[in-house]
């Protein structure tokens, strides 16, 4: 027991794919996807503070660098999956949580374990910084379905994922935050050269209307 299963256990992050089944030109990783997540969270944190909200620094970067980690328990469950019925995703939720329980008394040091507990918990929460990651999680599957649109993957999938991830930033579009992404972001992305262009410009439209 100790502190070492858990950062030996970061490796297994790495060979998580992301997305199973799915045919893909770029792979991502469950580590990589948490990198950046925690990039994407950091720069909506800094707008939101510029536009004079408090962000808690310590809890944002918490909650998008730890989001995932339990997926090294279940794996990467595709979306569709996930969300079928809400009976399923409380199970998997539940399973989530008591194999993270378990690996936490198992594995965490006694005086640590609180906080591991707090960490390793459901971060999308109704806080300012629960919020922030629900966005930066959805932008960066926004960002890695465009990259296989862009590429011109002719699985439809990727247009699917492109419009729920859109969709769910858009509802926390009363942040500064997404304001900033949704009007100085994304119209760059859309500037990007691919074949469907048009296509995805007006799909954009659609739900940011």
């Amino acid at each position: 027991m100790g502190i070492h299963q858990y950062i030996k256990s970061l490796s297994n992050l790495e060979t998580l794919v992301r997305a199973p089944g799915i045919f893909k030109y770029q792979k991502h990783s469950v580590a990589e996807h948490s990198f950046k997540v925690t990039q994407i969270a950091q720069f909506l944190g800094d707008v939101e503070e510029n536009k004079g909200n408090k962000v808690n620094w310590q809890s944002l970067y918490e909650k998008a660098l730890n989001h995932d980690y339990n997926e090294r328990f279940i794996g990467d469950i595709k979306t569709p999956v996930k969300y079928a019925t809400p009976k399923l995703r409380s199970m998997l939720a539940d399973v989530e949580d008591s194999l993270s329980e378990s690996f936490v008394n198992t594995e965490i040091p006694s005086e640590f374990r609180s906080a591991y507990r707090r960490r390793l918990s459901e971060g999308k929460d109704d806080t300012l910084e629960g919020k922030i990651l629900s966005v930066a999680d959805k932008i960066d599957l926004l960002y890695e379905s465009f990259g296989e649109i862009q590429k011109g993957n002719p699985e439809a999938t990727y247009e699917e994922i492109y419009k729920e991830s859109l969709s769910t930033i858009v509802k926390f579009k009363e942040l500064a935050s997404v304001q900033y992404f949704l009007h100085e972001v994304l119209p760059d992305l859309l500037r990007e050269k691919f074949t469907d262009q048009a296509k995805l410009g007006k799909i954009t439209q659609q739900i940011i209307k």
